[in-house]
């Protein structure tokens, strides 16, 4: 596979609130997936269902203010099955002026 869209975000979802014996996949508190397009490997279905919808929402130049969140990219949410919160961050990727990752400053 040869990707040819360069992406200029990246999300977390973190588990906040939720025990692995409540979830079917057995996702718990601290459980952390980061991807910027794709859908990250042992992720729940359902959950990346609803989440990728968010993040278009950032990719389309919006930010989660407008749904009434204190920060412009995070968000709590609860999974569709009720039993696991989550917290989604984006945030862009640093690129120089060639499109290339700019390394994280210390």
């Amino acid at each position: 596979m040869r990707k040819w869209c360069v992406e200029d975000w990246e999300f977390s979802l973190t588990v906040t609130e939720g025990k692995a014996a409540q979830c079917r996949l057995g996702l718990e508190t601290g459980d952390r997936f980061v991807f910027s397009y794709e859908c990250p490997g042992g992720i729940c279905p359902r959950v990346m269902a609803e989440m990728y919808t968010w993040c278009e929402v950032i990719r389309c130049g919006g930010d989660f203010t407008y749904r009434g969140e204190a920060e412009k990219y995070e968000m709590d949410r609860l999974c569709p099955c009720g039993c696991v919160r989550f917290r989604l961050k984006a945030a862009p990727i640093n690129r120089d002026e060639n499109g290339r990752v700019k390394p994280s400053q210390p």
